[in-house]
């Protein structure tokens, strides 16, 4: 059974999920400036690293509620 989770979703064309496949997880970043990006973790420890780098602090371009809003939704994946 595939679980989705959806990270975030700003309209049709930028949004993030997470696909449970098993012990798998398969994360879809889409974005209108990059079209889609696809990645495959084997565990929550390494989507949840990625998903650090991905949001630093200093690189995130939002305000802290929505970086806390995107970290809080990958935790319960």
């Amino acid at each position: 059974m595939i679980k989705k989770h959806l990270i975030y979703k700003i309209d049709k064309w930028n949004m993030l999920t997470v696909e449970v496949h098993g012990k798998t997880l398969i994360l879809r970043e889409i974005s209108d400036q990059w079209g889609e990006e696809c990645h495959t973790f084997i565990s929550r420890p390494e989507m949840m690293h990625w998903a650090e780098s991905r949001f630093s602090k200093e690189g995130f371009n939002g305000t802290p509620e929505e970086r806390e809003a995107i970290m809080k939704a990958f935790k319960e994946v």
